[in-house]
């Protein structure tokens, strides 16, 4: 069963949009480079911001991907093939689609895939 209320979904996934961009702006600067005096700041202070420094560069990836997700469900909004896992052509679960508007494929797929 498609999902009749596209435009609900359309809401949501915008929003969406919107935060992780506004998210995206704050963490490109903790990701950026760490640049310490090591005349006063010791060792482990340097490996603390190089660690955060790399969390920070693995969120900001999840992000982008995360918008591209978003994107490519905004597309498929337009296109009528909503709701629609990629991989069998088959309708994604309602509920599923309600925990995550951006979702490609159904699960069963999406298991099989990840091979759980």
């Amino acid at each position: 069963m498609k999902p009749s209320n596209t435009k609900l979904y359309a809401k949501q996934l915008r929003a969406l949009q919107a935060q992780l961009e506004i998210d995206s702006e704050t963490g490109d600067a903790a990701a950026s480079v760490v640049e310490l005096d090591q005349s006063r700041v010791g060792r482990l202070s340097r490996m603390d911001a190089l660690q955060a420094q790399s969390m920070s560069q693995a969120s900001q990836r999840r992000r982008v991907q995360h918008l591209r997700d978003i994107t490519a469900a905004l597309n498929r909004i337009e296109a009528g093939t909503f709701g629609v896992c990629l991989d069998c052509d088959e309708p994604i679960n309602l509920k599923r689609l309600s925990f995550d508007p951006s979702v490609r494929c159904c699960l069963g797929c999406t298991t099989e895939r990840d091979g759980r």
